[in-house]
């Protein structure tokens, strides 16, 4: 990791990577060759001995609704369906039931593996028939338990609907199957001088049908916007088995309703999407990514608002992180920060074609931040794998937050001149009472991932942060839920950030659609548990 040359003092005040001791390395290769993110770690993070995680009807106030249980005549047609796909073996089915955070535990004692839409079209028309609740499952990397059972829900895993069913190399228009994963299709497009319009920290775990349930954000959101403008069509099998197929790939097409957007972030709630269409934007010739620390956030703020003006169009990412998130990085993960020690850290990343420019503007940005204070260390980056230790830094603190304890985590969007008061607000608030509380994420979005780490859960702990959190997102007219979607966790808070007639339309849609309600049951709309 070199200085960019322009300016001699340049050289020296933005130093090198940190020698042998430069353990930012992201995770080693795993099987069939796929990078082991933090999320891709899942079993890892759980060493033997753990304790079991409570069930989550019992750390709840909630109560099963009246479905059916599954019975042997049912696993028969299950087996008919997907013969070979239906697990019940107990010990297969502890991971599916427990969601990444390890902090919600269902009781499902079925799952099943459908390859095809036609198969899960059979499976929803037989659970539609008997009033079977269904789970569905891509990755199970969610932050907000929308992806495991409450109760014994069945769950529907994309798995093995893994295969690319289409890519036009002058369109850049993939169409693939739901339960391919991220990484997977990143690594197909860029073979082929494309790339995905979106990255995630779990890129290594989560599908791409799992990402366009939730309408994940992600690291390009600042680039390419969100998979309401990326995703061209999908495939969905609704809750009675009927499939829509909405699957085009057309950039343009007005012909009435846009349904597709419907599905795009319901959260399995309106239907299990199978499909996918989405918009690959050409690969980048040149990347290059600066690590800065920073002397306090309002330089932070100065510092984003100057890089917009003096980058402009090759600005394709600017995250921010406090020391404390440094500092657990650290402990936990072993990554060594490659700057001197900063109240906050940025991450700025360009993209474009033409490395030359590229190099040149950067430079002008970073001798003008230098010499104004607003950053006061930094290293920067154009090889790939030392831009892959750099994000590590970023992408990983999800992974450092689950060893420091049980993690309160909250995903909200606030005015950027805001986004960092909510943090300080809690620490004088918890005190002692937290281990640590800390802040980081995607500065240019608005979205603040605010984090709370305790040595076990507390319903006091819990109960001090909430509604409190999401009351002071509210005064700031912010949403408490920015990325992450809404899951089981936030289900009764949409009234923090959605008016009622707003909440009311929601629930016509899910009745429309769901009149039995047996698709994600408990999860993104209120009052369902």
């Amino acid at each position: 990791m070199l200085p960019l040359r322009p300016p001699a003092w340049l050289a020296w005040v933005f130093r090198g990577p940190p020698g042998p001791r430069g353990a930012c390395a992201p995770g080693a290769a795993g099987s069939r060759g796929r990078r082991v993110g933090p999320l891709a770690r899942r079993r890892c993070c759980t060493a033997p001995g753990t304790p079991e995680v409570p069930l989550t009807r019992e750390r709840y106030p909630v109560r099963r609704l009246p479905f059916s249980t599954v019975s042997e005549q049912d696993l028969a047609a299950f087996e008919r369906i997907v013969p070979g796909g239906v697990v019940t073996d107990p010990e297969a089915l502890r991971a599916p039931n427990v969601d990444w955070l390890r902090t919600l535990r269902g009781c499902s004692k079925v799952l099943l593996r459908p390859r095809t839409s036609e198969e899960v079209s059979r499976i929803l028309r037989h659970c539609h028939e008997r009033n079977l609740a269904v789970n569905p499952q891509g990755g199970n990397t969610g932050m907000v338990g929308g992806s495991v059972p409450v109760f014994d829900e069945i769950i529907l895993s994309t798995a093995l609907m893994n295969r690319v069913l289409s890519f036009h190399s002058v369109s850049g228009i993939l169409v693939c199957q739901a339960g391919c994963v991220l990484e997977e299709l990143s690594r197909y497009v860029e073979e082929r001088d494309f790339i995905m319009p979106l990255d995630l920290g779990a890129k290594g775990s989560c599908h791409i049908g799992g990402n366009v349930a939730t309408n994940a954000g992600g690291l390009r959101f600042l680039r390419y916007g969100s998979l309401h403008g990326t995703v061209l069509g999908l495939e969905v099998v609704l809750a009675d088995g009927a499939v829509l197929d909405c699957l085009t790939s057309l950039r343009k097409d007005n012909t009435g309703y846009d349904l597709k957007q419907l599905f795009i972030g319901s959260e399995g709630t309106l239907g299990v999407i199978t499909a996918v269409s989405i918009l690959c934007p050409p690969k980048p010739r040149a990347v290059n990514v600066a690590f800065l620390g920073c002397p306090g956030f309002a330089e932070v703020l100065q510092t984003f608002s100057t890089c917009k003006g003096m980058l402009g169009e090759i600005l394709s990412a600017f995250e921010f992180m406090d020391a404390e998130c440094m500092q657990l990085v650290g402990r936990h993960l072993h990554l060594a920060s490659p700057v001197q020690e900063s109240p906050f850290y940025v991450l700025i990343e360009t993209s474009g074609s033409n490395a030359g420019h590229d190099a040149e503007k950067l430079g002008s940005f970073l001798e003008h931040a230098l010499g104004s204070g607003l950053v006061t260390d930094g290293t920067v980056a154009a090889d790939q794998r030392k831009v892959k230790m750099l994000w590590a830094l970023r992408e990983r603190i999800t992974e450092a937050l689950s060893r420091d304890g049980y993690v309160y985590k909250y995903d909200i969007s606030l005015p950027v001149e805001r986004l960092y008061d909510i943090v300080t607000d809690l620490r004088a608030r918890l005190g002692p009472h937290a281990k640590h509380v800390v802040g980081y994420g995607h500065l240019g979005d608005g979205n603040l991932h605010l984090n709370v780490t305790a040595e076990a859960f507390s319903p006091s702990l819990l109960g001090t942060l909430e509604p409190h959190v999401y009351e002071w997102t509210a005064r700031q007219q912010g949403s408490v839920s920015a990325e992450h979607g809404v899951g089981f966790r936030k289900r009764n808070v949409l009234g923090y950030s959605k008016p009622h007639e707003a909440l009311q339309l929601m629930q016509q849609l899910k009745a429309l659609l769901d009149p039995k309600g047996i698709l994600n049951p408990y999860k993104t709309l209120p009052g369902q548990a």
